[in-house]
């Protein structure tokens, strides 16, 4: 499981965690136990497409803690992620969060590439192609 490093600023939303590394990659994590609907989802892209301004990142996502999803969440993040994302790479430490990421990025083609990944760094220098 990622954890953001104590010396970064740390983007915390009711559910999610997120933080930059130097290179300007985002990581992101759900926090352990909430389960999350289709707003928390939309809390934190929204913020991140405001701010943004048209840009896309290179993302590294944490899906050890995420627990469900469902149709709406997949929907709704088929429409707004490619709007943020330039390529997303997958961790997971469970069975669980690696079943959910991959169907969550399987059942609908991405616009962007991703990718399943043992850990951190094996996931950051797949991503250091696309920066």
């Amino acid at each position: 499981m990622i954890e953001p490093p104590k010396n970064v600023a740390v983007i915390k939303f009711k559910k999610h965690l997120f933080w930059y590394n130097a290179d300007g990659v985002l990581f992101g994590k759900s926090i352990l136990g909430e389960a999350s609907e289709v707003a928390d989802i939309a809390e934190f892209i929204e913020y991140f497409i405001a701010n943004l301004k048209g840009n896309k990142l290179c993302i590294l996502v944490d899906f050890s803690n995420v627990s469900k999803s469902n149709k709406e969440i997949r929907e709704y993040v088929n429409k707004e992620f490619p709007k943020m994302a330039k390529a997303v790479a997958m961790i997971s430490k469970t069975p669980l969060g690696r079943m959910m990421a991959n169907l969550f990025f399987s059942l609908k083609k991405q616009p962007y590439p991703t990718k399943m990944f043992e850990n951190e760094e094996e996931a950051l220098e797949w991503l250091k192609q696309y920066l």
